[in-house]
């Protein structure tokens, strides 16, 4: 730095060069290749340019209008960097304290929008990764959802757009048009009422999967009247907004900000009467903040947060690293918020996991080693609540259903005897490797029938039905005063004379 404000560029830079002849020759950044120089990083660095500018406004040899007026594109060059439709940004003239813009981010955003302190921190954060764009190597999505209407989502997304570098608004784009502009111009992509614009639209969500990390930010498309192959850049930040949730491919590279419906004595000011200076200080700020910190940034490799999968520690990569630049309290605030909001994504198990639980309850409450798949999708459609009953369109799964989606795991169905008879059906041995994987984490699921007591006796009872692996408890509830008791996870207790349906538990003898 030059003077404590102005970061120098290399000296054998042409530009630089120029800059350095300006005491003795006022035309020398207006010689037609330095110009030209001038005109494309200006269209294409913008970090590079707000510094240039500020160096020949510092000199006070150039008229500043004059030298705007002769690096500025013409409509062609205009149209390709997206001349007029995102605002001109000066980078704040000083050094900014990073804990003290996120407290300013974060409080601005408060404002407007109501959500737990979480989902503000992660959006303070996440809005700032946008002016690192070209220093980061993941680029997280930011998933704005709620359960219902009238949350918040869109008041939370143009807070956003006034906060975000290159922002770029759009409901209704062709995947053609999407992947181009992100090519072109590098911007921030919003886009509302996402549910709606997916529908039924894989390649615009291919498009928005494929831009996750750098080095995979490429989509290929034939182009011209000869169809040539030819790659599109779909690396930048996108945030999406809808109600509900997302695709499980886009949710995995999201951070959710989760918002909620406002209470009657909750208050908020209007976003719309908002002071655009607030919005241009913070963006100002956040520029410098950029440009002062961006290597530091790119370099940055954060610990992982312990409880996170792999792809959500990927996803805070890049805001871990800005809250670690930033300093004082924003390190532990980042980590607690992504627990905060990773945990409650969690609360609720995929398809997959919800059938191997559902399974694993049936076989240790039958206390069967082996059982046909006819009577596992019989178990399986008892409980009403559950999505197997409806899963084929509104009818029950069926049998070759169950296996595909069970082969996802690696389960095969197979020929098993059972008594006398062989039907094709599962081996308990053969989910053992798959729930020690995938159940070890879950949350426990309710589907076990609470313990009933017959000819109004009670019942031993224990707190769960489905401690230690999520299923019922294999110990037997014993009734008061030598009365029965129904103490069966399933909503239909094993009939009468289909014993021979279900192997034996561990004193089984194998045929």
């Amino acid at each position: 730095m030059s003077d404590g404000k102005v970061i120098t560029l290399m000296s054998k830079s042409p530009v630089q060069e120029a800059i350095k002849r300006l005491g003795t020759d006022a035309g020398a950044l207006y010689e037609p290749i330095i110009l030209m120089e001038l005109k494309r990083v200006r269209a294409k660095e913008p970090s590079a340019w707000a510094r240039i500018r500020q160096q020949v406004k510092d000199t006070k040899v150039l008229s500043m209008v004059d030298f705007d007026r002769l690096t500025a594109q013409d409509d062609e060059e205009k149209a390709a960097t997206g001349g007029g439709i995102f605002p001109e940004v000066e980078p704040w003239p000083s050094p900014v304290a990073g804990a003290e813009l996120l407290d300013d981010i974060a409080g601005a955003i408060k404002r407007y929008v109501i959500a737990d302190a979480a989902t503000i921190q992660a959006a303070a954060l996440w809005a700032t990764f946008t002016w690192l764009i070209d220093s980061v190597q993941v680029a997280p999505i930011a998933n704005i959802t709620a359960p219902e209407k009238r949350c918040g989502k869109s008041i939370m997304l143009t807070a956003l757009g006034n906060l975000v570098n290159r922002k770029l608004q759009v409901s209704n784009i062709a995947p053609a048009a999407l992947f181009r502009s992100i090519e072109l111009w590098s911007p921030t992509l919003l886009i509302d009422e996402v549910d709606a614009f997916l529908r039924d639209n894989e390649e615009a969500r291919g498009i928005l999967n494929a831009g996750f990390t750098r080095d995979s930010a490429v989509v290929i498309r034939c182009v011209g009247d000869d169809h040539m192959p030819t790659p599109f850049r779909v690396w930048g930040a996108k945030a999406l907004c809808g109600i509900g949730k997302i695709a499980d491919t886009l949710a995995d590279r999201s951070i959710p900000l989760r918002l909620r419906r406002k209470l009657p004595g909750e208050k908020t000011e209007v976003l719309r009467h908002s002071d655009p200076d607030l919005w241009a200080n913070l963006r100002s700020r956040m520029m410098r903040f950029a440009q002062d910190n961006a290597d530091q940034i790119g370099k940055a490799r954060p610990a992982t947060i312990n409880g996170l999968n792999d792809r959500a520690n990927d996803c805070w990569e890049p805001l871990l690293a800005i809250a670690e630049t930033a300093g004082v309290e924003w390190p532990v605030i980042a980590r607690q918020a992504a627990r905060a909001l990773h945990e409650v994504e969690d609360d609720s198990p995929s398809v997959g996991v919800e059938l191997l639980n559902d399974i694993k309850a049936i076989l240790e409450t039958k206390q069967a080693n082996k059982m046909f798949s006819a009577t596992l999708l019989e178990h399986l459609m008892a409980d009403d609540e559950a999505p197997w009953p409806t899963w084929n369109r509104g009818k029950p799964m069926t049998a070759r259903q169950l296996s595909t989606k069970l082969g996802e795991f690696g389960i095969k169905s197979k020929d098993i005897r059972i008594g006398t008879t062989v039907k094709r059906g599962f081996d308990k041995s053969d989910f053992v490797e798959v729930w020690d994987r995938y159940l070890a984490s879950a949350p426990p699921l309710s589907s076990a029938t609470a313990l009933q007591p017959i000819n109004h006796e009670a019942c031993s009872d224990f707190s769960s039905a489905t401690k230690g692996g999520h299923v019922a408890d294999k110990k037997t509830p014993q009734a008061k005063h030598d009365e029965g008791c129904s103490a069966v996870a399933d909503n239909h207790p094993l009939p009468q004379g289909v014993e021979d349906e279900y192997a034996a538990g561990p004193e089984e003898e194998e045929v």
